[in-house]
């Protein structure tokens, strides 16, 4: 677009403008719906893609994507223009849904333009309707639909709307169910309202008589958008925006770094930022594409982002500071590379640009050009701008903290009085909807006003009074100082803490309250200090309460209680200081609610959380799950209340808990149960501000020997084996299993655990010994299977002699042993009722053994060989299990059927992994994808298949706070990917990865991979972080084992106990790891096999001379780790000993003991 271009833009309109872009590119790409679910392609595919595909293929940029080219946008345009002249000129409709029926016909003025409101979420059809409204010569009204429904109500009242357009889009479900979500606009909003959609009714023809472009009206309608922003006053604000406004705004951006129309532009921002409109305009008048993500996608997960940024080749980015502090991590990911080559311009708005976050931002993206742009809604988004290249020499002769602020846009008078900001110019808006202009000479009588007007030579001039303050460079840059008034920013939306206010006040039991805002660094947050009226009680339900009322940025983060609020003397105003100085005074809302809500009910469901996790207290406000809370831990804690376990998590803390379940208006899915509640013991009251103590730590399986009270003269112990010792076990563990990766379920008829086993002792030395050997004939290819029952502790095992047994661990005695037609290199699992074994075979058939005595109760034959352990799905009776021919397999044990089966196109070697809360389960294949099953009714449908890009031989793991799904991929990789199947975080090992990851409660929000490089590494499971890697030095194919149950103490190590891992390599040793989980430092100790032993190398290893199954113990490790030690290998030495360790505190990795490597056999295949 050259100058004489951009020189006519500013005398056309916006709606005339698009209509002759697009009709010179009618068949290029304009928008992409980008689909939940994509799969990497290659930047030049995506190129290719979007310059030649015609307008009559709609095959997506990715799978599942929807593509509207600019001729189908222009056809749309000119048909809902017309038919939204028709209504407004008082036409019926037959789509058209009215308040009640004879409802007179829309009013027409011929002085404003009538405001057509928008509820609908970013996609085209939204789009569509804003270019629809400007070319009517009418105002369009953003509704964000993640709004309460109270304030767009509100909103829809103050703004006096005639209609209201609803999109039913291409991310959404069928047309009908959209109606009726928009039922409460008519019913509660007297509006009408038109749900539109490309799919259906966008593109009917309606006659009309032919529209003038507005830019051919003799007279400019005096706005052309309203947008609604937290107002001073205590309400909301309608601000009247203009088209010239939104046009210099573009052709500035345009004439200072222009796009050329072969780029690709992102729509990420909600419709509630004014900033969203240049997403849009940049594109479309420029003939770009526009990237729209399913907006669902992005509420949940922000940070997926950085996926569509990656996928899409994103060459245009507006975004706020914050939301770029957060998505650093996921950018320092080498994943992510190709972002720093095509990301050429970053745009920062909203919030102050700390040079911290400036610093990091151009390491990450050297050839990005990033902008910091100030303004407001009311100056039609952004008056001044800063180009951040200028930074390094403004740096060398001035001392700052945060960015600056630049200079003024063209025609943008933006000016310093008394340091406060004042703004005039085409930029400015006309004002506020229902509110008058005052002349500028009484703004000091009209605190709540913003706009005046000033009468200069010629004209009258309206000024806009920004509230903000800031100072001038020699550069003549401006730099942001802060505000005198109590409208903050956080998060980049703009707050009257006014506002808030005046919505608490409206609560029954609220007497007073002061909102304040706090900024620790560069997070900022709301606190409310309320005042509780006399006689009255807090509702428990205040946060919940406010929720329908105002938006989630507008929630405080912290509700205080105080007696009173303190008044300063001298100005009868609040006095700020004497109250926050005061907050060692106050009690937060948890303290209060502790004495105001019904505590035998509490008390219950700390109850019932102690039971869960086998600890002695919980407090009001601890997390369920950063005690060390599970799936099974949950599901345990929901039966015994009573309730759905989809409420722990969304509820996770005692309180916050009883809070849901006593709140009417929250939807408890099953009704908690009160008689439980009531009959209950109570617990001791602990204070909200005592820190958990517990004798025992969070585990399914534990061992509990006494302590000693002295911490110098700690005692040796030692774990006995005698009869005794397993019945005690048993008695305390009745119907529990644990198999490999820490995996353990709980039986059906045995719903409370109550005692925990488990042992912390202090460093000495140790020994090994051997306890019974069985031999198992051939190699032993995966882990045993360790049930716990009344009558004792079981070990159940296959080997590659088609062997399958089972064994009493105290005394190795063989209770049973059938021969099955193939080899077995799976682990077996068992049902809910621990009635049947369930083990798959190299000959395609999966046995359902009875526990008891080995008989086959039925079998399934699959059409290839059964490597992958089968998953137990109590809650629907299945047993889910994959093949080598393809298939994921359902089988219903109770009517021994198959009720369902999938092929996904690759072998699956992994276990399937299910998420209860969600209902969905998870599976892996050789092909390299990852497919999601929704289970919550038959048939199952599939949600998503996600393309990893490269095969999968490992099992998948569910990090249960977030519900990540943690896969491990052939070419080394670690992925971590959202219900949605987005991307979440990729990590990466220098060598392949065959086992699964490895998730343990007693790590602390890690996992473990073991790789073939000889590495085991730990990465964060939040953001894949590289926490440590321990480098072997022989190939690992296997998943690691944690140790849940023995914490270690020494004198290096006084903060938390360490933990044990045992991995095992392909040159025949198994490694035991100690991991120092406070200095995140590790150790290992070698347990070596001699050369009579056998290797894990890539499967199986040619069979010793005489293979066994070996159960060993010492002082450091519990009954199940080892169990798993031994069967791995198939033969373990009898006994070896370890040295006494003393580590240098800066050494990092300090091997206690390693014997010399034994050479591998060769591999039996």
């Amino acid at each position: 677009m050259n100058q004489k271009n951009l020189s006519s833009l500013r005398s056309c309109c916006i709606s005339h403008e698009f209509y002759k872009s697009a009709s010179k590119n009618p068949n290029k790409i304009a928008v992409i719906h980008s689909s939940r679910r994509h799969h990497t392609k290659s930047t030049t595919e995506i190129d290719h893609f979007i310059e030649t595909s015609p307008s009559h293929d709609h095959h997506s940029v990715y799978k599942d994507d929807v593509c509207f080219t600019y001729s189908e946008i222009l056809e749309a345009v000119d048909s809902l223009s017309r038919r939204l002249r028709f209504i407004l000129d008082g036409g019926a409709d037959p789509y058209l849904i009215r308040p009640s029926p004879g409802s007179t016909p829309i009013d027409q003025s011929t002085n404003t333009p009538r405001v057509v409101g928008l509820y609908m979420v970013p996609s085209v059809e939204y789009i569509i309707s804003v270019l629809s409204i400007l070319r009517c010569g009418e105002a369009f009204m953003p509704l964000d639909p993640s709004w309460p429904k109270e304030r767009v109500l509100s909103v829809v009242s103050s703004s006096n709307s005639k209609l209201i357009l609803c999109g039913s889009t291409s991310f959404d479900e069928n047309y009908s169910h959209q109606i009726n979500k928009y039922r409460f606009l008519v019913d509660n909003g007297g509006c009408p309202v038109l749900v539109i959609s490309m799919k259906t009714n966008l593109n009917n023809y309606f006659s009309s008589p032919s529209l003038l472009w507005p830019c051919e009206h003799k007279t400019l309608r005096p706005f052309c958008y309203l947008m609604y922003t937290s107002g001073s006053t205590g309400k909301p604000k309608g601000v009247c925006g203009t088209e010239q406004g939104l046009l210099n705004r573009f052709v500035w951006m345009q004439d200072m770094y222009p796009l050329c129309g072969e780029e690709t532009l992102l729509f990420k921002t909600s419709i509630g930022f004014i900033d969203h409109l240049q997403e849009i305009l940049g594109a479309l008048l420029t003939t770009c594409t526009l990237v729209i993500p399913p907006f669902s996608v992005l509420k949940e997960n922000i940070l997926s982002i950085t996926e569509y940024l990656q996928d899409y080749s994103i060459n245009r980015l507006v975004a706020i500071p914050s939301l770029m502090r957060m998505l650093l991590p996921s950018l320092q990911s080498s994943y992510y590379t190709t972002i720093q080559t095509s990301l050429q311009l970053l745009i920062l708005s909203g919030e102050i640009l700390h040079l911290s976050l400036w610093s990091s931002l151009i390491k990450l993206l050297p050839n990005t050009t990033i902008l910091n742009l100030y303004g407001s809604t009311e100056v039609s988004g952004d008056c001044t701008y800063f180009d951040c290249r200028k930074l390094p020499s403004i740096l060398e002769i001035e001392s700052l903290t945060t960015v600056p602020i630049g200079m003024p846009l063209p025609n943008c008078n933006v000016s310093l009085l008394r340091e406060e900001i004042y703004v005039s110019g085409i930029c400015n808006a006309t004002g506020y909807i229902n509110h008058d202009i005052m002349p500028l000479d009484t703004a000091n009588f009209h605190p709540g006003s913003a706009f005046f007007s000033s009468i200069d030579e010629k004209e009258s001039v309206v000024v806009f009074k920004t509230g903000d303050f800031a100072k001038q460079l020699p550069s003549g840059d401006l730099v942001f100082v802060g505000r005198n008034d109590r409208i903050v920013k956080v998060n980049g939306n703009r707050i009257a803490l006014e506002e808030i206010e005046n919505t608490l006040r409206l609560h029954n039991d609220v007497d007073d309250v002061v909102v304040t805002f706090k900024r620790v660094g560069e997070v900022a947050y709301i606190e409310a200090y309320v005042v509780v009226k006399h006689g009255r009680s807090l509702s428990c339900c205040i946060r919940g309460w406010m929720f329908e009322k105002l938006p989630l940025s507008m929630i405080p983060r912290k509700f205080l209680f105080v007696d009173s609020i303190p008044i300063s003397s001298s100005s009868g105003k609040v006095d700020y200081g004497l109250l926050e100085s005061s907050r060692c005074l106050v009690s937060d809302i948890c303290s209060e609610m502790d004495e105001i809500l019904d505590s035998n009910r509490l008390q219950t469901i700390k109850e019932a959380f102690c039971d869960a996790l086998m600890v002695e207290k919980v407090n009001n406000n601890d997390d369920f799950f950063d005690l060390g809370g599970d799936s099974i831990s949950a599901a345990h804690a929901s039966h015994k209340l009573g309730i759905n376990m989809k409420l722990l998590y969304s509820f996770p803390s005692p309180l916050n808990l009883l809070i849901a379940l006593m709140d009417p208006k929250i939807n408890v899915h099953k009704e908690i149960d009160m008689k439980v509640l009531k009959e209950s013991k109570p617990l001791p009251i602990v204070s909200s501000g005592t820190h958990l103590k517990t004798k025992k730590l969070h585990t399914r399986l534990s061992n509990e020997l006494d302590e000693s009270s002295s911490n110098n003269h700690p005692p040796h112990k030692v774990l006995k084996m005698e009869d005794d010792h397993w019945n005690s076990i048993s008695n305390h563990m009745c119907f529990c299993a644990i198999t490999r990766c820490n995996k353990v379920m709980f039986g059906e008829k045995y719903d409370n655990i109550n005692t925990s086993f488990q042992a912390t002792i202090c460093e000495k030395k140790g020994f090994i010994r051997e306890v019974w050997r069985v031999n198992m004939e051939s190699c032993v290819d995966a882990s045993p299977l360790v049930v716990v029952r009344e009558e004792g502790v079981f070990l159940y095992i296959g080997s590659h002699s088609r062997k399958f047994i089972c064994v009493k661990a105290s005394n190795g005695v063989i209770q049973w042993e059938v021969e099955l037609e193939g080899r077995v290199e799976c682990s077996a699992t068992i049902l809910g009722d621990f009635s049947q074994v369930v083990v798959g075979c190299y000959k395609g058939n999966i046995y359902f053994l009875n526990s008891m005595n080995g008989s086959i109760t039925w079998t399934f034959h699959t059409g290839g060989e059964v490597k992958s352990q089968p998953v137990v799905d109590k809650q629907r009776h299945l047993v889910w299990c994959g093949s080598y021919d393809h298939n994921l397999y359902a089988l219903d044990y109770q009517t021994h059927s198959c009720v369902y089966n999938l092929n996904c196109g690759g072998s699956i070697y992994g276990s399937p992994v299910i998420n209860e809360v969600d209902e969905t389960l998870y599976f892996a294949s050789t092909n390299g994808s990852m497919t999601a099953l929704s289970l919550k009714a038959i048939p199952f449908n599939v949600l998503w298949v996600q393309d990893m890009g490269a095969p999968i031989f490992g099992s998948l793991s569910i990090n249960h706070i977030n519900r990540n799904v943690i896969c491990c991929l052939v070419n080394g990789h670690v992925v971590a990917v959202d219900a949605n199947g987005s991307i979440i975080w990729r990590g990466i090992t220098e060598g392949p990865i065959f086992g699964g990851p490895n998730i343990s409660h007693v790590l602390q929000n890690e996992v473990v991979i073991c790789s073939r490089d000889g590495g085991v590494y730990s990465f964060g499971l939040e953001k894949g972080n590289l926490l440590w890697k321990h480098d072997l030095g022989d190939p690992i194919v296997s998943s690691a084992y944690v140790d849940e149950n023995l914490g270690l103490k020494s004198d290096y190590s006084q903060v938390k106990e360490d933990r044990l891992i045992c991995v095992c390599t392909s040159s025949g040793s198994i490694v035991v790891l100690r991991i120092k989980l406070d200095c995140n430092e590790v150790e290992d100790f070698g347990l070596d096999v001699p050369p009579s032993g056998g290797c894990c190398c890539c499967g199986g290893r040619k069979p010793p001379p005489s293979p066994s199954l070996v159960l060993l113990t010492r002082p450091r490790v519990l009954l199940t780790t080892l169990c798993r030690y031994a069967a791995t290998f198939g033969r373990v030495p009898s006994s070896l000993s370890t040295k006494p360790s003393s580590p240098p505190p800066l050494q990092l990795f300090h091997r206690v003991f390693r014997a010399p490597p034994v050479a591998a056999t060769s591999c039996c295949h």
